[in-house]
């Protein structure tokens, strides 16, 4: 192992000292970050700090949103994960672990890589890795064993994807990693993609619960369809039709900028008066709500949080009678 340990962190420098590394791959450019722009020595041993105490606390505190919204996402995604051995780690934007789930016979194992709450992956504290290297790049990254920076991190292969706030700001890193030498590059990708299904969920359900009171409407891409790895489009609108938030998908999707919405703008004109997207979905929403009040316009209008008026105003819009 130590020979192993001694190759791999040979190769690295190597792969650092050569000219063009950075533009070999993504992990050989992030290898020259963790040497040449951090200083790191992927030889050197683990300097054994992480976060606890109290600090950990209020860092938990200051996720409290975030954390209360990933943990549908997090419990599920251990469920699919954990019995194969892999542990499902929350990072906060510094790539410091605050939430974790891990089963009851691998928490020493995962504990002593610092696999753990407090645990420091940023890349400048541990090199290329899933979490620090997805936060820097804001991309989905798997880093299996051998391209890990740091030589002490090689028994480990990760899976991650970025997270993003409601703001459409990131906010997290989520992770699963495994230290199981049956888990190959197979695995790895089949693993990544529910990573990033849970992503997704979390940065939905974060949404959601941030613009309870409004009106959550579904807005695809312009050619019909949401870019992978994006996440989903959804633009939160308040009673008056006018949009309060949108999520990161939304905002790249209809070109809203990263700004909060300070000064909310109507959705007919964030969506363009000639989306028949729009108009579908808005369509199936009022049906299904006189549905449910069997046809009582003011019932329907209530059950939406809009008033009467403006139901009537958007049922003439997408053609729907009173009657229907």
């Amino acid at each position: 192992m130590a020979s192993d340990k001694l190759n791999h962190s040979d190769q690295v420098m190597h792969t650092v000292h050569q000219g063009n590394a950075a533009a070999v791959s993504a992990v050989a450019a992030s290898w020259c970050r963790s040497a040449l722009h951090h200083g790191l020595d992927p030889a050197a041993s683990r300097k054994g700090e992480r976060i606890g105490g109290t600090s950990l606390t209020v860092l938990r505190e200051s996720s409290g949103e975030l954390i209360a919204a990933a943990t549908p996402a997090l419990d599920q995604l251990f469920g699919s994960v954990g019995r194969t051995g892999c542990c499902v780690i929350l990072s906060n934007i510094d790539g410091v672990v605050i939430e974790a789930r891990t089963g009851a016979s691998d928490v020493a194992l995962f504990d002593s890589i610092g696999l753990a709450p407090g645990g420091q992956w940023g890349e400048a504290a541990e090199g290329t890795n899933g979490i620090g290297t997805c936060l820097v790049e804001q991309r989905p990254v798997t880093i299996l064993r051998g391209e890990h920076f740091a030589s002490r991190n090689i028994g480990v292969s990760c899976m991650d994807a970025p997270v993003f706030d409601p703001e459409g700001r990131l906010v997290a890193a989520l992770d699963v990693s495994s230290a199981r030498a049956d888990h190959g590059e197979a695995m790895a990708t089949m693993i990544a993609a529910l990573v990033q299904d849970a992503a997704r969920q979390i940065e939905r359900d974060y949404f959601c619960m941030r613009y309870a009171d409004a009106r959550i409407v579904y807005s695809p891409d312009r050619q019909g369809s949401v870019p992978r790895g994006r996440g989903i489009s959804l633009l939160a609108v308040d009673r008056d039709d006018l949009v309060i938030g949108a999520t990161r998908a939304a905002r790249l999707s209809l070109r809203l900028g990263t700004n909060p919405f300070d000064r909310p703008r109507p959705l007919a004109d964030v969506m363009g008066d000639s989306s028949s997207s729009f108009d579908d979905s808005e369509r199936a929403i009022l049906r299904q709500a006189l549905a449910r009040s069997g046809g009582n316009v003011t019932r329907a209008a209530r059950d939406l949080g809009i008033g009467r008026a403006t139901m009537y105003r958007r049922m003439e819009r997408v053609g729907i009678s009173p009657g229907q």
